[in-house]
């Protein structure tokens, strides 16, 4: 069983029936109606930070589960999950070269087992208007995928599994957004199936030429 803590987004419900088409268990509560303590006393297998309207500080409890709890229970942070886990490792949260709601980007990553089998840039769909600032990111943390644009899209801790994406895996523009999950799901010890929706692309099939640099970018995309 997974929980899934929800930041008063609609997206919330979104991640929850991807969890149950990959058929696993999922208890979604409120970040505000529960702590660390009683968090632990569910005995989750991992634990899942939703998006939401806030930022990191209105996020419930979030911070505070994330700081007692990194490294008791493998954690995914979703968009504000994401910055929550971005916060707690020194990072500051600061406004984004430009607000992104509901547009999609190609996502070039590291092929960690967070990304294993995705295609490499894949398409995925942004809501934010806020990013982490990567010269403020702790050094138990490195960046794995960015945008197009350069924008930090995921980081992982160098231990633990401990790891936040600022897109939406659940959207249904993201590709592989099913597979992203259940990767998560396999690093957490959590049994789950393939999902048996739509044929996801094959990695190998889509985006095999690279994309152009945007304008304002000097070269390719680099994930240093």
């Amino acid at each position: 069983m997974i929980v899934l803590l929800d930041n008063y987004d609609s997206f919330v419900f979104n991640l929850a029936r991807y969890c149950e088409e990959l058929g696993v268990k999922t208890n979604v509560v409120r970040a505000d109606e529960i702590d660390a303590a009683r968090l632990r006393a569910l005995q989750p297998q991992g634990i899942v930070i939703s998006p939401g309207p806030c930022t990191p500080r209105e996020a419930g409890n979030s911070l505070s589960i994330v700081r007692e709890l990194a490294g008791v229970y493998p954690i995914l942070g979703v968009c504000l999950g994401h910055q929550v886990i971005a916060s707690t490792a020194g990072s500051r949260i600061i406004h984004a070269p430009e607000p992104i709601h509901g547009r999609t980007s190609l996502i070039h990553h590291l092929g960690t087992p967070l990304f294993e089998g995705l295609s490499n840039p894949f398409q995925a769909t942004r809501y934010h208007s806020l990013i982490l600032e990567e010269e403020s990111l702790g050094t138990d943390f490195r960046i794995t995928a960015r945008a197009e644009d350069g924008v930090p899209m995921a980081i992982e801790h160098v231990r633990w599994p401990v790891m936040g994406v600022q897109f939406h895996p659940e959207s249904i523009l993201t590709d592989f957004g099913h597979q992203l999950l259940g990767n998560f799901f396999r690093i957490a010890g959590v049994d789950c199936r393939k999902y048996a929706g739509q044929e996801l692309p094959h990695p190998d099939e889509k985006y095999t030429t690279p994309p152009p640099a945007p304008a304002h970018t000097p070269g390719p995309v680099s994930l240093r």
